[in-house]
């Protein structure tokens, strides 16, 4: 059986009793570091067999974790912070878990992006999630400039050292379009800074931020039709 856990993105307490009880229980762990999960399990209270399993040894992992499952044993996968799968590993693996019609389950837990919705105040409805921002300028606009088409607001993974360059492109695109900058949730030095792209931007390029940021886009304002009587 494969379990698919979330870990923690900040505050340690965020883990759920069913995710320590399965990495508990299971026969192997498959961790994004193991370094990084080892302090984890070790708050935990835990001791277990980890594997490496991380974005440049996800094929030739897998294989090697279908024969575990196949042959009967447990195996969870964990990433550094949140649900495996979402902008991190664990895909692979579960598309071939489908194909090969291998159980698994999926715990619900932490992650980054509905607290950052939440905190942006724009409307916890609708939504798209845009996963990180491309690090090449022109594809990064593209996406920028989708996102400021949408009706519904968009949720982006940035790069502390590309925040300000993305801002920068946005007050160009939308400079009157609601920008909020969810950083380090969870965390002793969470943050929620609300404002236009030009005014985040001039904040951040005198303060550097530092750690995992969420960008959110308000989404259009679609125009009001006049009915004629």
């Amino acid at each position: 059986m494969l379990f698919i856990v979330p870990t923690p993105i900040g505050n340690l307490d965020d883990i759920t009793l069913r995710a320590i009880r399965v990495l508990g229980e299971v026969d192997l762990i498959a961790a994004e570091d193991t370094r990084h999960s080892g302090m984890l399990l070790k708050h935990l209270g835990i001791s277990k067999t980890m594997v490496s399993f991380h974005q440049h040894n996800e094929a030739s992992r897998t294989a090697e974790l279908l024969e575990r499952l196949a042959s009967g044993q447990s195996v969870a996968v964990v990433t550094d912070a949140g649900s495996p799968g979402i902008s991190d590993p664990g895909g692979r693996l579960i598309r071939a878990c489908v194909q090969g019609g291998i159980p698994f389950t999926v715990l619900p837990g932490a992650c980054a992006v509905i607290p950052a919705l939440v905190g942006s105040g724009f409307g916890a409805g609708e939504f798209c999630f845009g996963g990180f921002l491309p690090v090449k300028s022109g594809q990064r606009v593209r996406e920028l400039t989708a996102a400021l088409e949408r009706l519904e607001p968009t949720v982006f993974y940035e790069s502390p050292y590309r925040l300000v360059k993305s801002l920068s492109a946005l007050h160009l695109l939308a400079p009157e379009r609601k920008i909020c900058v969810a950083r380090e949730l969870t965390k002793k030095f969470e943050e929620y800074r609300h404002g236009h792209a030009n005014e985040l931007a001039a904040h951040y390029t005198t303060r550097p931020p530092k750690g995992e940021i969420c960008l959110i886009i308000d989404g259009a304002k679609p125009l009001r039709k006049t009915i004629k009587s």
